[in-house]
């Protein structure tokens, strides 16, 4: 499927910002699953400063913005054409070992009860394939947190959002990530993009989902949210221990300020682009 991505990040700063450095991990990698068509990021004003792929194999760039500044805007446009190969990652260039993710962070780290989720989803599974097993975890994160928008926030962690029994794609990926860990299956979070489909099921443009190690297959991914392995709808940008490492953008300002920050996200296919211009 050939998808077309417009996401614009809209920075508002109270006060000016004397300066502004961001790093970027908004350029998808080129893989088995995924290649690049085009892909621009662009800051208006912002100067470009190193760009290197990180030992997880995902391109990182930054930037700095001299200020005075009261707004930023970041803005993405690309095209990817990807394949559907039921989740799993391959042709990617990475040099940090699996069991790296089995370290967890506070937001994915497992209380009792995400140990006893854990538990009770691989209970009488002990025979089954890693994959099998893998498959389980996410049926019972997916049946233990029912999607619902609105009632989490960025810092919510994996067992307040068990807790709750709600939440949106972050908290599923930690939820799972979570559970894994707790079964010593390695973990990570992944972020980038969804094209929705026209009956709803896809929730969200900018999406997250968790990648676990399987022997034999490598890094496989699991959409806790939408049921499901990544497919041919989805365009990887890059992973990390939780949503805040694996942020495609993160930032530091000179200047006690404060910002609002508004983002929109188009996903279409080129056959749905195709039929509205017509």
């Amino acid at each position: 499927m050939r998808l077309s991505v417009h996401h614009v990040s809209r920075y508002h700063f109270d006060t000016p910002v004397r300066r502004l450095v961001q790093t970027h991990r908004l350029t998808p990698s080129d893989c088995a699953s995924q290649r690049v068509l085009s892909w621009e990021v662009f800051s208006e004003g912002a100067v470009k400063g190193a760009v290197y792929r990180d030992g997880a194999g995902d391109l990182i760039e930054t930037i700095s913005v001299k200020g005075p500044v009261t707004e930023l805007v970041v803005e993405v446009r690309g095209e990817v054409d990807t394949t559907d190969l039921f989740g799993v990652l391959r042709d990617y260039r990475e040099t940090v070992p699996p069991g790296t993710y089995l370290r967890g962070s506070h937001t994915t780290d497992a209380d009792a009860d995400l140990r006893a989720l854990s538990a009770e989803a691989l209970e009488g599974l002990e025979e089954e394939t890693a994959l099998n097993r893998a498959h389980a975890l996410a049926r019972a994160v997916s049946g233990a947190i029912a999607y619902s928008p609105g009632l989490t926030e960025p810092a919510t962690t994996a067992a307040e959002a068990l807790a709750l029994g709600k939440g949106v794609c972050q908290d599923h990926t930690h939820a799972l990530i979570s559970v894994a860990n707790a079964a010593d299956i390695p973990a990570r979070y992944v972020t980038g993009y969804l094209h929705s489909t026209s009956d709803g099921e896809a929730h969200e443009a900018s999406h997250a989902w968790a990648e676990l190690y399987v022997p034999g297959l490598g890094w496989v991914g699991f959409d806790a949210a939408n049921e499901c392995c990544p497919d041919d709808r989805y365009i990887r940008l890059g992973s990390g221990f939780d949503a805040q490492d694996a942020a495609p953008i993160r930032g530091v300002l000179a200047g006690g300020v404060e910002e609002t920050l508004e983002v929109s996200v188009a996903v279409k296919s080129q056959t749905q682009s195709q039929h509205q211009q017509q």
